[in-house]
């Protein structure tokens, strides 16, 4: 059979034999400097025959597999080197590098796909191709066969080196062998040419950049081309159409990449086919593709072969996972449990089954076995794969219970990912939080337009009664005016309608202005709807049947009656009117709108008003609101950072705030504490109350701060983190610690993904404002709470329900279950006081329906029974809390009683405190309780030191705090306060205060003078100072003062002395001086906004909350130096660094001792300061109404209290 030259089918054109050829380089591969090639990339052409019966006669093809020398088919003899200006010593060095690199990459890699990308050792960097296309004359191709012919013969020679080449490669680099031998095809009509690539080696300056590294920088830039590996002594294109008597191609060596460029277009188109260079890439490409599918399946099958043969039942290609990767995973389906199986399912998830869950479906693998595969994507957050696979539904291969994963490298590891989470949960947090935040936001605008339809329609209703009302009136003075004489009043014209100016006349004979000098007309419309509005003088008129006077007025636009009265001069200056006996005068509008329109506009009108005075209204109290929200908001947080501050001669950090994911630098100073001049100091910290998933972080030694008086140690603060604890050290392991005398040192941690968990406390009393209210007691209960609320915990009240509670402030009474305990029945009713939930007890034995809450000779037994039964309703209901408080003596018993009986029960997870209000009262129950509670408390740090000595205290001193109490700043409130003229802060506090000091002086009757005034507000008793506030009384009268005392004594003889009093100085002063022996709630709001001064000269005062009311309300306070009072006032002239130790400036007068001396020497220096530095003394006004007295501080404290008491072991 004929052999019959074909076309090739992969190939539609090549370069013409006319074109001059170049090399264009690419940038970016390497520089231009010290580049030189040890190799040439060369392309052969060979003429492509199809076979035939008469093949073997014809000269033999190359086969795309080397053979060996022994198997070489007949004409297969090695050729001689084509000439190149490489030498030949050159050459051999590459040969021996090719070789060696050969032999050592026989390992399969696999490129990031995953896939089929691989690199093959000696690869070659490819030339490409870039010209226009062009036609190849029919004469040129005919030269071209021949020269092609003589150019086969040639490569014949060379094929005896390729196969020596081969024979030294191991038999793994099977796939490169046959990568080695591939032919690009391409043919004009019957021609084919085979286009082979050899490895380019470039070596620069002393360093040869590597064939993978060259082919990846190829793939990345996009500009993938076949390389195929051949040997050298290959013609290149230059060579060839030298042999052919073609014009020689200039072949130019690019840096980089290497391209062919500057063809020629031939002189003459003739007929044929056009190829392109295109067409030649196309081609290459897809050849290249083939060979790595081909290399790709037999890595594959040689993987099966091993692993099956290792008895292993998976495998995955490629066999290292790296994130961000396709991965194709492969199960001997006869190897595992789901031998007998229809469908394979793989099942995984990434990161120890916490990340992305996935379900893929195997499909039968195209490779030898029974072997099933799928593809996985490896995300980038992954450091491991964990799967199984099943049938789809119950029958698993898990690997033995075991579960199958796969390590990741290169990506996370475990606790990057942990950070990852935290992130990813961070997000989701905030994305949560602002859908929530749309979600009011959205709620409050609907609440918003029903609340203004609902009000709309009021106002609507209103109008219409308003209209009503007005119509009954207008309907008397229409009767009126159609019985007007016309011998007393009459207008000119008849006809006329509102806007129509007309002329009144007035015969004022006979009549009360018969003898006025002057007459004016004060007229209006519509029964004096809209006031005054006509005032005009009337002249007198030429008429001669009476005494007629005129004057000339403008009818309103929308009058239907006109209303008037004649006097003898102007408004404001008139003495006698004519009013018509008293029924004025009034005269109908002829022409005037119909009355039916009028009242349709009337009634619109006054909707119209009735809208807009309540918007103005509701304005105003929006714009109050947000002030005070505000307000409020940086109140909180001055404070949170005085808090931060508050040890700063000891410990601080910078940043001061905290930030979660953020760095901080912890500064010490040991000098106070029990480190003092020790060598070394340890910072032991951790996160989250010391429960941080992390642990503890490595103990940290504390390097010299800059300061000097300081040390300091550095740590991150994890994402996850809501509060950082920490303790010092004087060794790695121990020793001596400074922990904050067992309470350790915190500090919050903002912008964290997790929340601290709340707490759960129960406040067990007799006492809460303001429904049961007696003393302190009562406003620390409710105050309290709701601070501790306010900071995101859980907080109920358990308070017995007397006869004589104020249930008016109690919302949502109502009884919710009763329980048997102490042979009674006790109702459980449950309400809302200031926003807590409340929990009232009520036995049926009467025992709290005795009209009062103190006071009875059985209160010991009472309150006894109170806390056992408060107890027993917190089992008996669930309750599960975290701390138990209870206060003074009348709930002290709960202490004892819950240590006794019901901490093996079900409230085992309690702890109890206990706060003294007033050692004064009780001390047995104290004592008691004080054995028994976790943690004890009292109201200030001065009053504790004061007491310490007390047998009672002094055994427990151990677990003993003091903690200042805070007022209500909802309740004192000088910017909401209804009882006071101009609500004010520090910004307007001086125009405040005195408008409240002249309505305060208005009330009670004292001179309007601008004289300094003492306010004070307190309990007549001993206690208090009563010798010491009658001095200062006097010594302030002396000083040309004023002084207003509110407040009764529980004593008759106290109260019938002092009532005395007010009566010598109401008789001798009674322009400066008002005592008010009772209490006024109302009274009590305007003298501490009114007065300049407030006195506290108690002789104990274990907390006392007179002198921070005082300040919220920009009064200065006087005080003696004893307990809370001491705690809270700094004098002007001796505190100023005891109060920057705090965080505070100075803010009162204070004295020592209890005589008249003491009074003078705070009272005459305050008094003074007000005379002779008054702008020093409005600016400490202002400066103690920004100090912080709220319980926004104690709150913090208690809270820290709390959970130094959980912490406790019990």
């Amino acid at each position: 059979m004929a052999l019959q030259p074909q076309r090739p089918v992969c190939c539609r054109g090549t370069v013409s034999a006319n074109s001059h050829l170049g090399i264009r380089s690419v940038l970016g591969l390497f520089s231009r400097s010290s580049l030189r090639f040890q190799e040439v990339t060369r392309i052969s052409a060979t003429p492509r025959m199809l076979g035939s019966s008469g093949y073997s006669k014809r000269q033999p093809r190359r086969g795309l597999i080397p053979m060996t020398k022994a198997s070489n088919p007949r004409g297969f003899a090695p050729r001689p080197q084509a000439g190149t200006s490489i030498r030949k010593k050159d050459q051999n060095k590459v040969d021996e590098k090719e070789v060696s690199g050969s032999s050592s990459s026989s390992k399969h890699t696999l490129s990031s796909s995953g896939l089929t990308d691989r690199r093959v050792a000696g690869e070659a960097q490819t030339a490409e191709v870039d010209s226009s296309s062009r036609r190849i004359p029919s004469t040129v191709g005919k030269r071209r066969l021949d020269v092609l012919g003589e150019t086969e013969q040639k490569s014949v020679a060379g094929d005896e080196i390729d196969q020596q080449n081969f024979a030294h490669r191991p038999s793994d680099d099977t796939c490169d062998a046959e990568t080695d031998g591939q032919i690009a095809e391409i043919g004009n009509g019957g021609d084919g040419i085979g286009l082979r690539s050899q490895r380019v080696a470039v070596d620069h300056g002393d360093k040869e950049i590597g064939r993978e590294a060259m082919t990846e920088q190829f793939s990345e830039s996009g500009k993938e081309m076949v390389s195929v590996k051949d040997q050298i002594g290959r013609n290149t294109i230059a060579e060839s159409m030298a042999i052919a008597g073609e014009k020689e191609t200039k072949v130019a060596v690019s840096e980089s990449n290497l391209d062919i460029i500057g063809v020629d277009e031939p002189p003459e188109a003739q007929d044929g086919i056009v190829y392109t260079t295109t067409d030649i890439q196309e081609a290459l490409v897809k050849l290249k593709a083939d060979m790595d599918a081909r290399a790709h399946k037999q890595l594959v099958e040689n993987l099966a072969d091993q692993n099956f043969s290792r008895g292993n039942k998976v495998f995955v290609v490629p066999q290292i996972v790296n994130p961000d990767q396709v991965i194709k995973v492969f199960l001997n389906r006869s190897s595992s449990a789901l031998a007998n199986e229809t469908d394979v399912l793989i099942k995984g998830a990434y990161n120890g089954w916490r990340w992305k869950f996935f379900t893929e479906k195997l499909q039968k693998a195209d490779i030898k076995g029974d072997w099933w595969s799928c593809q996985i994507y490896v995300p980038k957050e992954a450091y491991r794969v964990d799967y199984v696979f099943f049938n789809g539904a119950n029958t698993y291969e898990n690997n033995n219970s075991e579960d199958f994963f796969l390590p990741v490298e290169g990506g996370m590891d475990e606790v990057a990912f942990e950070d990852f989470l935290l992130e990813e949960e961070h997000k989701k947090l905030k994305k949560l939080a602002a859908e929530q935040a749309e979600k009011e936001r959205q709620a409050e605008e609907q609440r918003r337009k029903e609340a203004e339809k609902v009000a709309s329609e009021a106002d609507r209703a209103q109008a219409k009664a308003e209209v009503e009302k007005k119509k009954h009136g207008f309907n008397h003075v229409m009767k009126l005016a159609s019985n007007s004489g016309h011998h007393v009043c009459h207008i000119e014209p008849s006809l006329f309608k509102g806007g129509d100016r007309v002329r009144l006349y007035y015969n004022r004979s006979c009549r009360p202005l018969s003898h006025a000098a002057e007459i004016w007309i004060h007229g209006g419309c519509n029964n004096w709807d809209e006031g005054l509005s006509i005032i005009e003088k009337l002249s007198q008129s030429e008429k001669r049947d009476g005494d007629w006077w005129f004057a000339d007025v403008a009818v309103p636009g929308r009058a239907l009656v006109l209303d008037w009265v004649l006097a003898d001069g102007p408004p404001g200056k008139a003495v006698v009117y004519d009013n018509n006996n008293l029924q004025d005068f009034h005269a109908m509008v002829p022409e005037s709108i119909p009355e039916e329109l009028f009242w349709v506009e009337e009634e619109n009108q006054i909707y119209r008003k009735f809208q807009e005075d309540r918007r103005s209204k509701e304005e105003a109290i929006h714009k109050t609101t947000e002030k005070t929200v505000r307000m409020k908001a940086e109140t909180k947080e001055r404070t949170m950072k005085l808090f931060l501050l508050s040890q700063k001669h000891i410990v601080y950090t910078e940043p001061i705030d905290v930030r979660a994911g953020r760095m901080v630098t912890v500064f010490y100073n040991p000098y106070h504490t029990v480190l003092n001049g020790k060598p070394e100091v340890w910072f032991q910290c951790s996160f989250n109350r010391w429960n941080h998933r992390n642990g503890p972080l490595p103990p940290q030694k504390m390097v010299p701060a800059e300061n000097g008086s300081h040390l300091k140690a550095t740590v991150k603060v994890p994402l996850d983190a809501y509060m950082m604890d920490f303790v010092f050290s004087e060794r790695e392991n121990g020793g001596i610690y400074d922990n904050r005398n067992g309470m350790d040192y915190h500090i919050p941690v903002i912008g964290g993904v997790a929340k601290e968990p709340p707490m759960h406390i129960v406040h067990i009393a007799v006492e809460m404002a303001p429904i049961a209210k007696v003393g302190g007691l009562g406003d620390v209960v409710t105050s309290l709470s709701r601070a501790v609320q306010d900071l995101g915990h859980t907080v109920d009240v358990v308070l017995p329900k007397y006869d004589c509670m104020n249930l008016s402030n109690v919302k949502d009474l109502h009884q919710r279950n009763s329980f048997a305990w102490g042979e009674t029945d006790i109702s459980v009713w449950f309400g809302r006081v200031e926003g807590l939930p409340v929990y009232f007890l009520e036995p049926k034995n009467g025992m709290f329906s005795v009209g009062c809450i103190y006071g009875r000779s059985d209160d010991g037994h009472r309150f006894g029974f109170f806390c056992h039964a408060a107890l027993e309703f917190l089992l008996q209901s669930g309750f599960r809390p975290d701390i138990l408080h209870c206060h003074d003596w009348s709930s002290a018993p709960v202490a004892w009683l819950f240590k006794e009986h019901y901490i093996y029960y079900g409230l085992s997870n309690a702890r109890v405190i206990f706060t003294i209000h007033n050692l004064e009262f009780g001390v047995h129950n104290i004592g008691r309780a004080m054995t028994y509670a976790d943690k004890a408390t009292t109201v200030s740090q001065t009053y504790s030191r004061e007491v310490a000595g007390n047998p009672t205290i002094s055994p427990h001193l151990h677990k003993f705090h003091g903690i200042v109490n805070g007022i209500d700043p909802h309740i004192w409130d000088p910017y909401n306060d209804q009882f006071i003229p101009v609500p004010y802060t520090p910004e307007n506090v001086v125009e405040g205060k005195k408008a409240a000091k002249e309505a305060l002086q208005q009330r009670l009757g004292l001179k309007t003078s601008d004289h300094p005034l003492v306010g004070i507000i307190t309990r007549l008793t001993v206690q208090k100072g009563i010798h010491l506030i009658k001095h200062a009384v006097w010594r302030t009268l002396e000083r040309n003062g004023q002084v207003v005392l509110l407040g009764s004594a529980p004593d008759p003889r106290i109260q019938n002395d002092f009532a005395n009093l007010a009566s010598q100085l109401h008789s001798s002063h009674g322009d400066r001086v008002r005592f008010c022996l009772t209490y006024d709630e109302s009274l009590s709001h305007l003298i501490y906004a009114g007065a300049d001064f407030i006195l506290v000269p108690s002789i104990f005062e274990p907390c006392g909350l007179t002198q921070l009311i005082a300040m919220r309300y920009g009064s200065i306070p006087v005080v003696r130096r004893t307990g809370g009072l001491y705690d809270t006032v700094f004098d002007v002239d001796n505190d100023k660094e005891r109060a920057q130790a705090q965080g505070l400036e100075p803010n009162g007068f204070s004295f020592d001792g209890a005589d008249s001396a003491g009074v003078d020497y705070a009272l005459d220096r305050a008094i003074s300061a007000w005379f002779d530095a008054r702008g020093w003394f409005y600016w400490l006004c202002k400066r103690v109404m920004e100090q912080d007295w709220s319980w926004n501080r104690p709150a913090l404290d208690y809270m820290e209290l709390y959970h130094s008491a959980r912490n406790k072991t019990s």
